[in-house]
């Protein structure tokens, strides 16, 4: 797996695309702050720029880094939650503009996987996580089913196919600054 990371790492420094393992779904990723990079997913999806993507914190402390105010209500969900959690923040910072959805949010989730919180922890910046679909396609459920031209179009595949278990996306919150709270997907 290290070996993996530091290609994996090495990719994403160069502003290139990956395809790899998450504590969902396989997911199509880059630096989450390189505008071209994240231009390069939307392309690769065949997806709108104005749908936005998630991208992935390693901690807490990496949370804090890019979301200005976090309600209160986002610790304890994140403390609670016993399966993948993404959460919709207000007013992300240090993000690629064309990253942040038109109503300047961004949706981040802290992973519960090893590969995804090493590779994270080096490259000391978020990663977009994506579904490793075209847009309006089936979210593959195992590497077997992603399809040729997302394979073909990435940069670079993580070779963990064998380690990554059939799973299924991440519940979606959305806290406002507000207070309110929308569940987007249970």
């Amino acid at each position: 797996m290290i070996e993996e990371i530091n290609k994996t790492f090495d990719q994403l420094q160069s502003g290139n695309t990956i395809l790899y393992p998450t504590d969902t779904v396989w997911g199509l990723g880059c630096d989450a702050t390189n505008a071209e990079a994240v231009a390069k997913i939307y392309t690769l999806k065949n997806r709108e720029e104005s749908k936005a993507l998630i991208c992935l914190v390693s901690d807490i402390r990496m949370l804090e880094r890019y979301i200005e105010n976090i309600p209160k209500v986002a610790y304890e969900l994140l403390e609670a939650s016993d399966k993948p959690t993404t959460i919709i923040y207000d007013n992300p910072v240090g993000i690629a503009k064309n990253l942040v959805a038109s109503d300047r949010t961004l949706a981040i989730r802290i992973p519960d996987d090893e590969f995804c919180q090493k590779l994270i922890r080096k490259f000391k910046r978020p990663i977009v996580s994506t579904s490793a679909n075209i847009s309006g396609q089936a979210t593959p459920k195992s590497y077997k089913e992603i399809s040729a031209a997302i394979l073909k179009g990435v940069d670079y595949v993580v070779n963990l196919q064998n380690e990554k278990k059939a799973s299924k996306p991440s519940t979606i919150i959305q806290l406002r600054s507000n207070g309110e709270i929308k569940v987007i997907r249970a």
